[in-house]
């Protein structure tokens, strides 16, 4: 049973942003603040990536724990209507796979950020700890 009734959870819900979200932004800030020029939602890639880098042709999907069922601490299975949850969080999972493959089949490198990640660099006011690391992914310096 949901606490609320169902037209608070639809407006609720309704204000929830799949794009430039938090986590987006802070990403997005970071990497201007370190040199890199990228596009946003390119619609010509499958999936529509967050981040699209063309030089270093590299795409970074900040993936939301909930949405795309991260398995850490920040992601737990709703308790009312679990099939339908069950069924839209593994087809975002589903789906993510797929259109990965596409990417790398056009030849584009794809860097999965987790929205935990992104959070914990925020709440330890450390940006360095993830922007060295994206930095090393996009340049291929690391895999």
């Amino acid at each position: 049973m949901d606490i609320v009734d169902q037209s608070t959870r639809s407006r609720m819900m309704s204000g929830i942003r799949a794009r430039d979200t938090e986590p987006e932004l802070f990403l997005r800030r970071l990497l201007h603040g370190m040199g890199f020029r990228f596009r946003l939602h390119v619609s010509t890639l499958p999936g529509k990536p967050d981040i699209v880098l063309p030089r270093y042709r590299v795409v970074i999907l900040v993936h939301g724990c909930f949405w795309h069922g991260h398995d850490c601490p920040a992601f737990k299975w709703p308790k009312s209507n679990t099939d339908f949850w069950r069924r839209k969080i593994e087809g975002n999972r589903a789906r993510d796979l797929v259109v990965q493959a596409m990417l790398a089949k056009l030849g584009w490198r794809v860097i999965v950020i987790w929205e935990c990640e992104i959070r914990s660099a925020i709440r330890s006011k450390e940006p360095d700890l993830i922007s060295s690391r994206i930095a090393a992914l996009i340049t291929g310096e690391q895999e």
